[in-house]
């Protein structure tokens, strides 16, 4: 006797009743430090990052240096995607935990 397609779709989609916890494991405080610290040295290199490549872009600009004024642009932009990225870091997974949560 054959299962019907229904029970079938029905046994794929089985919850198996997993979300994320905090304070499950030991160590979690830890952990949230040392991301947090990674992200905060992240954004002081983006700076850094940042005032050197607008420190090439304006040499370059000024000495007539096109190939160092477009390092300097792109390196400008560069940086501000970064700054982006790590800024936006908790909001991106946030947004895409709760996106993958409604999946059912």
């Amino acid at each position: 006797m054959s299962v019907p397609l229904a029970d079938r779709v029905i046994q794929l989609a089985y919850d198996p009743g997993i979300s994320p916890k905090g304070g499950g494991l030991p160590g979690l405080s830890v952990l949230k430090n040392v991301v947090n610290s990674i992200n905060m040295f992240g954004i002081i290199a983006v700076v850094g990052a940042l005032a050197v490549s607008l420190g090439v872009w304006a040499w370059g600009h000024h000495t007539g240096g096109h190939q160092a004024e477009a390092s300097g642009k792109k390196g400008a932009v560069v940086a501000a995607g970064a700054a982006l990225g790590l800024g936006a870091a908790n909001g991106i997974v946030a947004f895409f935990s709760s996106l993958g949560s409604q999946v059912h």
